[in-house]
């Protein structure tokens, strides 16, 4: 395990703060951005990966020391362990943080991962129950694929379930999952003894696009409030943007408007109701239509990473992004998968590949936000990120409820 053990006067925390945050998967901080900006302070954050360590250095992160005193102070660097999540103890914040936050690694459950699940080494949703005994906090939020909801999987699901409502009650040594699982069932049955060991747990499968970001991109969150704090009833921010919306904007010829676009034809007859006022989808055009046409091998001078790639394909089942629908779902770009998500179609028929700048843009990470690697590892960073309105909301909307 890391050496994280201080003398007590340097590391002094409210055990009711509400701003303090561990955040472990910490990947190039799509997750950890939106938490900040919800006004949560990292104490901690955790990651393996050289490459992202690079990025979060570079941006928002400095090393974690263990016998230097943290800060409170929003907008601080994060304390960064580079470290395997195993190899380090969390038992010196028992008590000491508001949330344990983290994009749990999706390899297990996605495509790319092969499908193998829960025999897949890198499950490290185990790491995670681990920290929550560890530390104790007030609050859980946790992200993965929606292929953790595939039939095969739900069982296992349903066991990440139980084991974030009563994470106390551990697996033993030996204990095979699904053992663990029924002695769970038995144990939520009954009465907790101490009501701070444990959690009321809420999930939803949500669409980034319905929360501001220019990208369909299907994502399970998990959300998890200690019983002791008594936050009831709480629910996912509602959305905030409708498909129906962008459609009666096309429609109406408003969007065109503000693009500076002339388009006819698009009046439509049929448009689905919409059951409450919401902004439009944002499009891939409403994300980087100010952005200057790429060149390729130069980047251009005001923006980082945006440099033009040639390369770009269309062939069966990977067809280009079009400008004015969502992106598609960013993929990591590692696994060889097609879809076409780094490709879009322009307005004179003609397709490119994105910039590194352009799909962070769809990610909704900030312009300044450096990228270590060469173009394939940023592409990676990103496509295992998670969006940072996306984060934002759920963030925002768990910082109100333990306010």
């Amino acid at each position: 395990m890391i050496d994280i053990e201080h003398e007590n006067n340097l590391f002094q925390y409210d055990r009711v703060a509400l701003v303090s945050s561990i955040e472990i998967f910490t990947g190039s901080g799509g997750l950890a951005l939106g938490m900040s900006a919800a006004g949560f302070q990292h104490v901690l954050a955790v990651e393996r990966d050289d490459r992202a360590c690079s990025t979060l250095l570079a941006n928002a992160a400095c090393p974690f020391v263990a016998n230097e005193p943290g800060s409170y102070l929003v907008g601080s660097k994060w304390p960064l362990a580079q470290a395997d999540v195993r190899d380090v103890d969390f038992s010196r914040w028992h008590g000491a943080v508001g949330v344990v936050a983290g994009g749990v690694p999706c390899q297990p459950w996605s495509v790319a991962g092969m499908h193998r699940g829960f025999d897949d080494r890198r499950n490290l949703w185990p790491e995670l129950f681990r920290c929550v005994r560890e530390t104790s906090p007030q609050a859980i939020v946790a992200e993965n694929v929606r292929g953790l909801l595939r039939p095969s999987f739900r069982p296992y699901y349903e066991y990440i379930l139980r084991s974030l409502a009563a994470p106390f009650e551990r697996r033993a040594h030996g204990e095979e999952w699904y053992d663990h699982n029924e002695r769970l069932k038995r144990v939520l049955r009954h009465p907790p003894g101490d009501l701070s060991e444990r959690y009321d747990v809420t999930f939803r499968l949500v669409n980034a696009a319905d929360y501001g970001v220019p990208q369909v991109r299907w994502r399970v969150f998990v959300v998890a409030f200690r019983h002791d704090l008594e936050i009831r009833g709480w629910e996912f921010p509602r959305p905030t943007h409708a498909e129906a919306a962008l459609l009666k904007s096309q429609a109406s010829g408003e969007y065109w408007v503000r693009h500076d676009i002339k388009r006819t034809g698009n009046a439509t007859s049929c448009l689905p109701g919409l059951e409450e006022e919401r902004a439009p989808w944002r499009t891939l055009r409403d994300a980087i239509g100010d952005m200057p046409q790429p060149i390729i091998g130069v980047e251009h001078p005001g923006l980082l990473h945006h440099i033009g790639c040639s390369g770009a394909h269309e062939y069966p089942g990977h067809t280009p992004n079009e400008l004015d629908r969502p992106a598609k779902t960013i993929k990591a770009g590692v696994h060889g998968v097609p879809g076409g998500e780094g490709v879009v179609r322009l307005d004179d028929g003609s397709i490119r590949t994105l910039t590194v700048r352009e799909v962070a843009r769809v990610m909704t990470f900030p312009d300044h936000w450096w990228l270590s690697g060469p173009r394939s590892e940023q592409m990676r960073q990103l496509g295992n990120a998670v969006p940072v309105t996306l984060a934002r909301a759920v963030a925002d909307s768990v910082a109100t409820a333990l306010r």
